[in-house]
């Protein structure tokens, strides 16, 4: 356990190069150009990570200052995914869960059953923080373990069904995303789109960014608005002239630098990708393959951090005025970005769908983390996750935990435990 730690330790930027580099022998690319393909792949990850970090690091302060501003006092404390993956990643199903993952995906990919590869290790602790919850609430180490293993093969078929759309979109071939926290949105963008068509007027209504931009000019900009939002997010915390202008110019250099780090990575992607998919297609000439990875590579797309930004003060406010709400949304204010990404595909980008859409998922994800808390915060310290001192519950709004899928296996695996 504790080696498996150190390697999952070594951080993306590390592990995905020697990943990436591995299969690129495996699959017979040449050892220079694998060495370039797994270096690319790093330094965009490095990349991806500092620009994330940079915006993250500067949205945190503001978001504080939002909170404490406006004077919100509920007792169910937002601690963020890093808090998550913690209870995660020291959850006693992780040791067996991390290898029956890799083993079973591997084996319904060979008997077709999946077309989604999914190398993306470091989000396992998505269903192994939702599998410690259901462990918590059902009292059961077995119930816990199988519906968590139902959540990730249901996840890799979802990855398969999405991924054409989600490639289309986002201009990213041969990717899927088996992602527990976005996935389960999608069908809220299903029924947002349905509803808005129906609505005169509403229906008609385009704001892409690329419409925006084709409209407004310079003032359409990922650049521009990054600085407006910027603006507007460090008036709002009542910071002084020169910090909102700090802020906005990062928040601005953030929205221009998140595509392009990107790009980078999808270069040594590709190199790697096409290698796979020629010796792929040579054995399953009828077969297509997906490369499943995080929702973290759509995170930069200027619709998705335009519409996370502005849905920040909107969470506030929501926090406030929803009856029986008693989350405090704080640490992952700053990362709603990484909640939207597939959800955005299926609404074309459209920022006023996104917006429409992301309020509505901010008020169920406040709703859904006031139920669960407590088998939350008894997840948390059963596995020595760290609760804040003076703090009585905890919960991560960026985490599957606080989404319907994750909810409804909570509370199906309670129900389970009763009975069992």
């Amino acid at each position: 356990m504790s080696v498996l730690k150190s390697v999952i330790s070594l951080g993306a930027p590390v592990l995905m190069p020697i990943i990436f580099f591995v299969i690129g022998l495996l699959f017979r690319v040449k050892i220079g150009k694998a060495f370039e393909a797994a270096l690319l792949v790093g330094v965009g990850f490095t990349g991806l990570n500092m620009v994330i970090d940079l915006l993250l690091d500067n949205l945190g302060p503001a978001t504080s200052a939002m909170v404490k501003r406006f004077g919100v006092h509920l007792t169910v404390l937002d601690t963020g995914w890093a808090n998550a993956s913690q209870i995660g990643w020291s959850s006693a199903l992780m040791p067996l869960a991390v290898f029956v993952f890799l083993l079973l995906n591997i084996l319904l990919f060979v008997v077709k059953f999946t077309k989604t590869m999914d190398i993306d290790i470091f989000n396992y602790w998505i269903f192994l923080v939702v599998g410690t919850v259901m462990y918590v609430a059902s009292g059961s180490f077995v119930i816990a373990f199988v519906i968590m293993l139902l959540l990730f093969v249901l996840m890799l078929k979802v990855a398969d069904w999405t991924g054409p759309t989600i490639q289309k979109q986002f201009n990213m071939a041969g990717l899927s995303f088996p992602h527990l926290t976005n996935s389960p949105w999608i069908l809220l963008a299903l029924l947002v789109n349905w509803v808005v068509d129906r609505i005169p007027g509403l229906n008609k209504v385009k704001l892409s960014s690329a419409q925006i931009n084709k409209r407004f000019g310079v003032l359409g900009e990922p650049l521009v608005i990054g600085f407006i939002l910027g603006v507007l997010i460090g008036v709002l915390a009542g910071f002084s002239a020169p910090k909102v202008m700090d802020l906005a110019v990062k928040v601005s250099a953030s929205m221009l630098l998140l595509p392009k780090m990107v790009d980078i990575l999808m270069e040594g992607l590709k190199i790697i990708r096409d290698a796979v998919e020629k010796m792929l297609e040579a054995k399953y000439p009828d077969r297509e393959i997906f490369i499943g990875m995080d929702v973290a590579l759509m995170a930069g797309d200027p619709s998705v951090m335009a519409t996370g930004l502005i849905l920040i003060p909107i969470t506030l406010l929501l926090a406030v005025v929803l009856p029986g709400n008693r989350v405090l949304p704080m640490v992952d204010l700053s990362s709603i970005i990484f909640i939207l990404p597939m959800m955005a595909a299926y609404l074309k980008k459209d920022l006023l769908r996104m917006v429409i859409a992301g309020t509505i998922m901010m008020a169920l994800i406040l709703y859904i983390g006031t139920d669960v808390a407590s088998f939350y915060t008894a997840a948390a310290h059963m596995t020595g996750a760290t609760v804040p001192a003076g703090t009585s519950e905890i919960i991560s709004m960026n985490s599957a935990v606080t989404n319907p899928l994750g909810w409804l296996a909570i509370k199906l695996s309670q129900l389970l435990g009763h009975v069992f």
